[in-house]
């Protein structure tokens, strides 16, 4: 006796027996691509897929006026001479408010030897703290207001910007200290004090006595803008269009 024989396997992608009775067993033969739209071919569609050059829309910070690369380096320097003389001149308000808030030093006059002499009427008294407390405090209020306002517009950083808004910080700084101690009380104390009279109570002039007050404002005001700069300013656009996810 013989084995019955096995047949072979059926080639790839030919039926083993016709679908249906009498059919024969048709391979199917593969449609050759029209020449237009071979690879490479001139005039054919490349397959849909990312676009790997395609610009990111919304490179630029939001809202703002200028480009990518900023409104260039002559209309950077104008605005920082604007920002720095703008900044200066809050120095007036900040003097202003210092003047009206900051507390008072009582001093009083007395005649000791046929001559005037002027103390303190409180020796443990805080007020001379105060002072330069007050200054300080409104000094920040208004650094961090300034870079706030300077950024909203533009919405983006740079060099010039942010020198501007230091010197101009500054600049206010002292103009508002000058402008405390011209405006406040007369500086002659003695003077003031046979005005008054001997045991009257009268207000020391204005003094800061912590001179690091001044960096108060240009300070907060680099602190704020780098900070709104790095928060909301205008990213590197990505090379490939999204964020790569790590493969698995």
């Amino acid at each position: 006796m013989t084995s019955p024989l096995t047949p072979p396997p059926p080639p790839h992608g030919r039926p083993s027996h016709p679908s249906r009775p009498g059919e024969s067993a048709q391979t199917p033969q593969p449609q050759p691509e029209p020449a237009d739209q071979a690879p490479g071919a001139p005039g054919a569609q490349a397959a849909p897929g990312p676009d790997w050059q395609a610009p990111v829309a919304g490179g630029g910070a939001m809202g703002s006026p200028y480009g990518q690369d900023g409104p260039g380096i002559r209309t950077e320097l104008r605005e920082a001479a604007v920002i720095t003389v703008a900044v200066a001149l809050g120095g007036v308000l900040l003097g202003l408010l210092w003047l009206w808030l900051a507390p008072r030093v009582p001093l009083v006059g007395e005649v000791s030897d046929n001559s005037w002499v002027v103390y303190l009427k409180d020796s443990e008294g805080e007020q001379a703290i105060g002072v330069d407390g007050t200054f300080t405090l409104l000094a920040l209020a208004l650094g961090a207001l300034s870079a706030v306002a300077v950024f909203l517009p533009r919405r983006r950083g740079g060099v010039p910007l942010v020198v501007a808004l230091c010197v101009g910080g500054l600049l206010g700084s002292l103009l508002a200290w000058r402008l405390g101690l011209w405006l406040g009380p007369e500086h002659d104390v003695i003077a003031h004090a046979k005005a008054v009279g001997k045991g009257v109570t009268f207000s020391a002039p204005m003094k800061l006595g912590a001179k690091g007050a001044l960096l108060a404002w240009p300070l907060a005001a680099l602190v704020i803008h780098l900070g709104l700069t790095a928060l909301f300013g205008p990213r590197d656009p990505d090379p490939y269009g999204y964020d790569h996810a790590p493969r698995e």
